[in-house]
């Protein structure tokens, strides 16, 4: 299966960045405050909250938070003695600090998930909520996940299903011009894809990561639910539909739990860091930030924040 969206351009191509995908950036963004916190979406925030109950371990060691964002989930994991928060944004992970606090099982990371600045097999556990639908290679984004994560470990991902019953509607009244069937991910808005459920299977396998189980979330995502129903009922509705909607999978986002499989990453004692150019281990630290002792290059630590971004040159 291609992995490209344009047949003349490699799969997420992106000319100023030396052909790597180009990243969704929220830097200065408003969406916290614009998109959750006016509580209008309560509803969606609930239904993922009982999806995360059902799929995540109730406790663990390490925990990778792909997509942290703001930290809007990250009080859900309070099992686990610690969490990376990774994000692109670092004016996202500040606001997730800023409610969070600096606690020392917090890690906070701004980094590149197709370079993620991890020693393979460092996790015991990673989610991805509201992060896949960003990435216009989610195939390498996908493998880049699998190698930080140890053997057995599961992988908490959430997606948007390209395959939602309003689309289906809509194509079948001819309202809507692309097919919801058709595996091939649609682009709705510039770095927004819909994808379908058989492909996010495809490239999970692909990556050697085993999907255990599936969950169709909001489902009941209409202006006129909302309106006539209160919200911790339409929670409560939906948390029942949950499980039974994984036999179709018609909801507007997908949450699934997949495990890495056998013969997975073994973990190279005492290796934390990985050089996201270079992808060297030997990485010095220091108060200041992190040396990778292979290429030279410096990654600042400022104000409890690690900044491992990069776009590779040429």
């Amino acid at each position: 299966m291609s992995r490209g969206l344009n047949p003349e351009v490699p799969a997420g191509a992106d000319p100023l960045s030396g052909g790597q995908p180009p990243i969704c950036d929220y830097e200065g963004s408003d969406y916290q405050d614009r998109f959750w916190t006016p509580g209008e979406r309560a509803y969606e925030d609930g239904a993922e909250a009982a999806a995360l109950r059902r799929l995540l371990p109730d406790d663990g060691e390490f925990l990778l938070e792909l997509g942290a964002g703001a930290g809007r989930n990250t009080p859900r994991y309070s099992g686990f003695e610690r969490i990376a928060l990774v994000d692109y944004s670092l004016s996202q992970l500040e606001r997730a600090q800023e409610t969070l606090g600096k606690d020392k099982r917090y890690l906070y990371v701004a980094a590149d998930v197709y370079r993620l600045p991890f020693a393979p097999g460092l996790f015991d556990g990673a989610t991805m909520i509201r992060t896949l639908h960003h990435m216009s290679d989610p195939q390498a984004a996908l493998v880049s996940v699998a190698e930080v994560l140890k053997q057995n470990s599961p992988f908490v991902l959430e997606y948007a299903n390209k395959r939602n019953l309003r689309a289906v509607l809509r194509w079948l009244v001819r309202a809507q011009v692309w097919n919801p069937f058709d595996r091939a991910p649609i682009e709705f808005v510039k770095l927004n894809f819909n994808f379908h459920p058989r492909s996010v299977r495809d490239w999970l396998a692909e990556a050697g990561l085993v999907v255990e189980r599936e969950l169709a979330v909001s489902m009941f995502r209409l202006p006129l639910s909302k309106r006539i129903l209160p919200t911790g009922t339409l929670i409560a509705l939906d948390a029942a539909v949950q499980p039974i909607g994984r036999w179709i999978l018609l909801s507007p986002s997908v949450f699934l739990r997949a495990r890495a499989g056998r013969g997975f990453n073994n973990h190279q004692a005492g290796a934390f860091w990985r050089c996201p150019v270079c992808r060297s281990l030997q990485i010095d630290e220091s108060p200041d930030g992190l040396s990778c002792l292979n290429c030279g290059r410096d990654w600042a630590l400022k104000n409890g924040i690690y900044d491992l971004r990069s776009r590779l040159e040429g």
